[in-house]
C-alpha cells in the first residue's frame, strides 16, 4: 500500500470514528420538524416584536409549513400571546454589588386548527440563563444579555417545534398537559 493510500485510509477512519463518537454522546444536528397535516398552512400571531416572530416563522417555513399573512378558511392558527424576558439578581458581591443575574424567558402558545378546534391547548415554556455581571464593563454586559436573549429565542423556537411535532404523533393534539413547563 502506498503512503498516499495509507494516509487517505487513516483520514477516513479518523472521520468515521469522530462521527461515531459525536453521535454516541447524544449530539444531533437540529433539523426541521415534521408537523401534522392540520398545520401545513398556518397563521402566526405573536404578541410583541423582535426577532422571535421572525425566527419562529422561518423555522416553520423550513419545516414545510406555509406561513400565511392572514387567517382564513383552511388555515390553522398558532397564537403566542406571551413572549417575554425578565431578569433577576442571583448573588451579591462585596458592598452589596450584584455579581450574577438570571435572564428568564417565558412563552405561552396554542394552536387552533382550521375548523376552530383546539389542536394544542395553551402550553407554557420557561427557560433561563445565568451570567456574571462585570461593573467595569457595562457595554460588554449589554452585549452579553443580547447574546443570551438570542440564544433563548433559538432554543424557544426549537422547543415549540418539538411540541408541534409531538402533536402530530398523537392523534387529537398534544398529550402534554397545558400546565407542563420546561426549564433549560
Amino acid at each position: 500500500m502506498s503512503f498516499m493510500k495509507a494516509g487517505r485510509l487513516f483520514q477516513a477512519t479518523l472521520l468515521l470514528i469522530s462521527a461515531l463518537a459525536v453521535t454516541a454522546c447524544g449530539f444531533h444536528l437540529r433539523q426541521s420538524a415534521a408537523l401534522p397535516p392540520a398545520m401545513q398552512r398556518i397563521h402566526l400571531t405573536v404578541s410583541g416584536g423582535g426577532e422571535f416572530p421572525r425566527m419562529l416563522s422561518r423555522a416553520l417555513e423550513l419545516s414545510g409549513v406555509t406561513v400565511e399573512d392572514n387567517a382564513g378558511p383552511g388555515i390553522a392558527e398558532l397564537r403566542v400571546p406571551t413572549a417575554s424576558f425578565g431578569t433577576d439578581s442571583l448573588t451579591n458581591g462585596g458592598y452589596v454589588r450584584i455579581t450574577e443575574y438570571s435572564v428568564h424567558y417565558q412563552v405561552q402558545f396554542e394552536v387552533i386548527d382550521a375548523n376552530g378546534h383546539m389542536l394544542i391547548p395553551p402550553q407554557h415554556i420557561n427557560m433561563s440563563r445565568e451570567y456574571s455581571y462585570d461593573a467595569t464593563n457595562t457595554v460588554g454586559n449589554a452585549s452579553q444579555v443580547q447574546q443570551i436573549q438570542h440564544s433563548l429565542n433559538q432554543d424557544m423556537v426549537q422547543a415549540i417545534l418539538f411540541r408541534l411535532q409531538a402533536a402530530g404523533k398523537h392523534d387529537g393534539g398534544l398529550a402534554v398537559p397545558a400546565s407542563a413547563a420546561s426549564t433549560h
